[in-house]
């Protein structure tokens, strides 16, 4: 299966994070206009940004979410599979 990169919000430098939210700690933050890849998608925190408000948050690496607010995938639900 191959994996979509799509396009981070331009300008944004976006906090990666452990979990699906933001009680989840910074593991490192993504550099201004990044492309990074959707391996599944999980529901979590509601976070307001500049492609909308959603709870959907990608996972971009092992152990990395950011949230779909700040992606332009062009759908406002799922464009991966569900993690776990």
């Amino acid at each position: 299966m191959s994996v979509v990169r799509y396009p981070v919000a331009p300008g944004y430098r976006v906090n990666v994070r452990s979990g699906p939210g933001t009680q989840f700690r910074i593991v490192r933050t993504l550099a201004v206009d990044v492309r990074v890849p959707i391996y599944c998608q999980t529901p979590g925190e509601w976070i307001s940004g500049p492609y909308g408000t959603t709870n959907i948050w990608d996972n971009i690496a092992p152990g990395e979410f950011i949230s779909d607010a700040y992606v332009k995938t062009g759908s406002d639900g799922y464009v991966a599979r569900r993690c776990g």
